[in-house]
């Protein structure tokens, strides 16, 4: 397949012809998720979509250090308004953690989350990734500075980078994907599809997350959704040769679809690779819902989806003869389906060897 109709169907599969709530004149970048590396975590720590909240009320599995932050509705999504807070304080939200004293993230961990920008400069605002909890670990927490995201760049500690061709003066409206990964002390950070923050050590230990927005006056608010912390785990080969299979969280879909969602792509880009490299591999690729519905539809809906990732892996390079696809449903689950990580991880896909 030539690399512009690969670039044009991984656009398609991934609903990004546009932005969010972007203005259909506005400015689209060429997103390249054909050469996504991101891989999260595979054990949720923390997953929250905000989906059953209600507007105007506080998010209700989460706390805050001061500001005034609510939900709202924003289009079709239930989403996180920052309607007065300063990042400098800092006035933020938490996760609301059971253990939210102790230092919950892991030596190797991944955060994702979507935040939204307007198509006019001044109506933008800063987000901020805290790693670490003033609320609550105050007597473990060794604050080190935060990841600042703007519409075009990811810093830390005076270091990142800018998205590529994209004109400072020319926001693009809509959703942008954030993903950032740490393993012992290197830190990495992907704005949508493009790495930006590539820290080889970092100079504190993070223990905890917080995420705010900065200059939130004005009649256009800063909003936020799709939060997963995850930890992170051996590398999926390591798991196939001890296990003869691997599970993984990172193929995501839209709700109710099979239409895989663009983040997926760096997982998926991970086992093509591996794939390619080890000839010898055959896998069955198998879908797995949570409970929510009747077993019949998520047992249908797991089909689809797997089929899904078999003809993406297949369009990539990887021969139909090394891949077979099926579901399974919501027969098999991981973890109990009555949390939102429990319902995450057991929204999974897994490679089989065959």
């Amino acid at each position: 397949m030539k690399k512009s109709s690969l670039l044009v169907h991984l656009l398609c599969i991934a609903g990004l012809t546009s932005f969010g709530q972007a203005n259909p004149d506005s400015q689209k970048p060429s997103l390249q998720w054909s050469k996504y590396d991101f891989v999260p975590g595979t054990e949720i720590i923390f997953e929250d979509d905000f989906s059953g909240e209600k507007n105007g009320e506080f998010p209700s599995r989460w706390d805050m250090t001061k500001g005034v932050i609510e939900m709202a509705q924003f289009g079709d999504d239930m989403v996180v308004c920052f309607q007065k807070t300063n990042a400098n304080v800092p006035e933020a939200i938490l996760p609301m953690l059971k253990n939210r004293t102790q230092d919950y993230l892991p030596d190797q961990f991944t955060v994702e989350f979507d935040v939204y920008f307007y198509d006019k400069k001044p109506d933008n605002r800063t987000y901020f990734l805290f790693l670490y909890d003033v609320k609550n670990q105050v007597k473990i927490m060794s604050p080190g500075k935060p990841i600042k995201i703007t519409f075009n760049r990811l810093e830390y500690n005076q270091m990142g980078d800018t998205y590529p061709g994209q004109n400072e003066l020319k926001p693009i409206a809509g959703w942008r994907h954030v993903a950032i990964s740490f393993n012992e002390r290197a830190l990495k950070g992907y704005l949508d599809d493009t790495r930006l923050l590539n820290i080889p050590n970092c100079d504190f230990n993070p223990t905890g997350i917080m995420l705010s927005a900065h200059n939130t006056s004005g009649t256009t608010k800063p909003f936020i959704k799709n939060v997963r912390i995850a930890k992170g785990a051996v590398p999926l080969y390591d798991k196939f040769l001890t296990n003869g299979k691997f599970v993984t969280t990172g193929i995501k879909f839209d709700v109710n679809k099979a239409t895989i969602k663009a983040e997926s792509i760096g997982t998926i880009n991970y086992v093509v690779k591996m794939m390619t490299d080890h000839p010898e591999l055959k896998f069955s690729v198998e879908g797995h819902t949570d409970s929510d519905g009747d077993d019949a539809s998520n047992l249908k809906l797991s089909e689809a989806r797997a089929k899904a990732v078999l003809d993406l892996m297949v369009k990539l390079g990887i021969d139909n003869s090394r891949l077979t696809s099926k579901g399974l449903g919501e027969s098999k689950p991981m973890a109990g389906n009555d949390t939102p990580e429990g319902k995450a991880q057991n929204r999974r896909v897994e490679f089989v060897k065959f």
